[in-house]
């Protein structure tokens, strides 16, 4: 069997575990291994594969922890995969003004977290076309689970921004962006970008709304850019200022991906019942 590293088992990783048994898994979380201390010793050598989700650093604007893995690469041909797959972000693109969005776009990353992504990215790519490796970067955006929704947000009343001003979101769901990984780690093809985020972008607001609707909580206050600026912090307003319509076309075309929820109003209404009950 193909031996697979994953590097950063967090919750994504985990739901992919049971498409991988054509794979002998080798796993670590944060805990097993302290990507901050840059000690990789522990890894097994001749990896087929390397699943990457581990985030960066929160803070500047280099992804130190995967810089160092790629060190540790360097000097150790042994523990070099034949095959990378990592997980990044559309934040990468920045604000496009609502535009449709493919991977020939250009990078312009605006927040810190996302000049950490394009950091990251760009040494890995820089590392597998020295070392001949093949690369999928996974570019995904706001990741969600019947776990994982923005429930306490709405309970806290916080507001959205109004029609007028609101940009466009992008979402997939986490089973969905855990088989796109697989479908990566199975299909080696040189080194590529992938958007891997489903069909139908949304307005921001719309989604919160759509949500409370489903939970049975109010819908949230609407606010102008102008008073959303003075309401929200740093962090929530580079969110919401950001507008791009991801296109997913090639990740299926040459992926093969078949989408479990090809939007989010498809998982709201095969999960009402249960997100009433949360």
């Amino acid at each position: 069997m193909k031996k697979l590293t994953i590097i950063g088992l967090g919750d994504v990783a985990r739901r992919a575990l049971p498409l991988l048994s054509n794979w002998s898994l080798e796993a670590t979380t944060r805990a097993d291994l302290d990507l901050d201390a840059a000690d990789f010793s522990g890894l097994s050598e001749s990896p087929a594969a390397v699943l990457y989700t581990a985030p960066p650093p929160s803070t500047g604007m280099h992804d130190t922890r995967l810089a160092a893995l790629i060190d540790f690469w360097q000097g150790s041909a042994a523990h070099r995969p034949a095959h990378v797959v990592y997980i990044s972000t559309t934040g990468v693109y920045g604000n496009c003004a609502g535009a449709r969005v493919d991977e020939s776009r250009a990078v312009r990353p605006e927040s810190a977290r996302a000049i950490r992504r394009v950091d990251a990215e760009r040494r890995l790519i820089e590392f597998a076309s020295e070392h001949e490796m093949s690369l999928s970067i996974l570019r995904a955006p706001g990741i969600y689970a019947l776990e994982r929704l923005p429930l306490a947000r709405l309970r806290a009343g916080r507001s959205v921004l109004c029609a007028a001003d609101d940009g466009f979101s992008n979402h997939i769901h986490a089973d969905d962006l855990a088989a796109m990984c697989v479908a990566a780690l199975n299909q080696p093809c040189g080194i590529e970008v992938f958007n891997a985020c489903d069909d139908a972008p949304l307005p921001m607001a719309d989604w919160f709304c759509l949500l409370a609707q489903a939970a049975g909580l109010p819908e949230p206050v609407r606010l102008s850019a102008a008073q959303m600026q003075l309401e929200a912090d740093e962090t929530t307003w580079s969110f919401m200022r950001e507008s791009r319509r991801i296109r997913n076309d090639k990740i299926k075309s040459v992926l093969g991906v078949v989408l479990r929820y090809p939007c989010v109003q498809d998982f709201v209404r095969a999960h009402a019942h249960e997100i009433r009950a949360l």
